[in-house]
């Protein structure tokens, strides 16, 4: 649909619905690792607003709380305490910047080349992986509760049409919150929710430098980074544009780096392009990104809702265990059709030796290093991929480059 032929009234509904759309992950974030979720809505909206201001308002876009930090963010909590875990998120977005200069000095070609399949699949895979232990956990609270959320939320996935199939993990906490509600009240607290205020500021949170904490946390934008180049060149598709060129990708990568500082300095979790946007855009086939920052600008003002926060903070940690389950467990079903779609022969001992060690770094424990996981892992994965030379060019034959939409 061309830009602006919506009339203002119009614009405002579909923002509104947009925000909506993402409102679930974004806060669902905060939720599983301890963050206020009125935080997270803030964060998304303002970093939603400084990215549209960086790419000249031209794609449209929405970010959010991005679900790949959700393990790292964990450890490092438990390592560097909150305020060095938020120095680590601000290297996050630091790493976005130098990607982003480095995509406007040498091109596409240098992440394709850094980050290809056989790497991103793997890092991918450790991110759902990692977290497995914990959503077993957060679920035998209280099994039923969790089998509700997770049930809900697969037949969604599988049966669901329109926007019941676009958030399916949304529906799931939903429809478990609603049992909760019937069935296990009396478990339930809502004193927070009586007393919150209609209208408060969320409270900002402290950062402390640590040099273990960005080392540790930095390398594990590297799959984020991958993903918004995938849904930059999903959204030029969808719009009929290319937003590969105009505004450029270094200035996407810019506006989602500076989005993440941002949303680390004030005390939530790194934020990245939406797929569940991206989605509901294709749905409705409103590309005007006009309506995202009236979507931005909507997550904002809720974020300003006391009771709204409190209330959300009131969801059994059984559903979200049940969520969890699906959750990362698709994230992992990603990583492998991702090296699926990129038809990386296991076979080859290069590609084998690179996702094995990729995976027993990411899943082992190596505490004499400053940094370990997902991070590690990744450092792993690309230093590996330059230094093992490929079969099929030691044997003469042509390479195809990967298409950055597989990564």
């Amino acid at each position: 649909m061309a830009e602006h032929t919506l009339s203002p009234l119009k614009r405002s509904i579909v923002g509104v619905q947009f925000m909506f759309v993402a409102f679930g992950s974004t806060v669902l974030v905060p939720l599983l690792v301890g963050f206020d979720p009125a935080i997270a809505l803030l964060a998304a909206g303002l970093g939603t607003l400084l990215f549209h201001g960086v790419t000249g308002g031209k794609v449209p876009i929405y970010l959010g709380s991005s679900f790949a930090f959700i393990a790292p963010i964990m450890e490092a909590t438990k390592t560097f305490g909150m305020p060095g875990m938020f120095c680590g998120l601000v290297a996050v977005g630091v790493v976005y910047l130098l990607m982003s200069l480095l995509v406007r000095a040498f091109g596409i070609k240098l992440i394709k080349k850094l980050f290809p399949p056989v790497v991103i699949g793997p890092v991918i895979m450790l991110i759902g992986l990692s977290l497995a232990g914990t959503g077993v956990d957060m679920a035998s609270g209280n099994w039923i509760l969790a089998l509700v959320s997770l049930g809900v939320a697969i037949v969604c996935s599988i049966w669901g049409k329109g926007f019941l199939k676009l958030i399916p993990v949304v529906f799931g906490a939903i429809a478990g919150y609603i049992v909760a509600l019937i069935f296990f009240r009396d478990s339930m607290d809502f004193s927070a929710v009586a007393s919150a205020p209609w209208f408060s500021l969320p409270h900002l949170t402290k950062i402390s430098f640590t040099w273990k904490a960005i080392l540790f946390m930095a390398p594990v934008a590297i799959a984020p980074i991958v993903e918004h180049v995938g849904d930059v060149y999903a959204i030029s598709e969808i719009a009929d544009k290319d937003f590969v060129k105009d505004p450029g990708l270094h200035r996407t990568m810019l506006g989602d780096g500076l989005a993440c500082i941002l949303a680390a300095c004030l005390g939530g979790a790194p934020v990245t392009t939406y797929s569940e946007v991206t989605g509901a855009v294709s749905l409705t086939k409103v590309t005007d990104a006009s309506c995202m920052r009236i979507a931005a600008i909507t997550a904002i003002l809720v974020s300003l809702v006391g009771k709204v926060s409190a209330a959300i903070q009131t969801i059994p940690s059984a559903v979200l265990g049940g969520i969890m389950l699906l959750l990362f467990g698709t994230i992992a079903a990603v990583g492998i059709s991702n090296m699926v779609k990129a038809k990386i022969d296991m076979g080859k001992t290069r590609n084998l030796v690179i996702v094995s060690l990729i995976l027993t770094v990411g899943l082992g424990t190596l505490g004499k290093f400053p940094f370990s996981g997902i991070g590690l892992a990744s450092v792993v994965g690309v230093v590996l991929n330059l230094i093992i030379p490929d079969e099929r060019k030691h044997a003469g034959e042509k390479v195809v480059e990967n298409n950055p939409e597989n990564a």
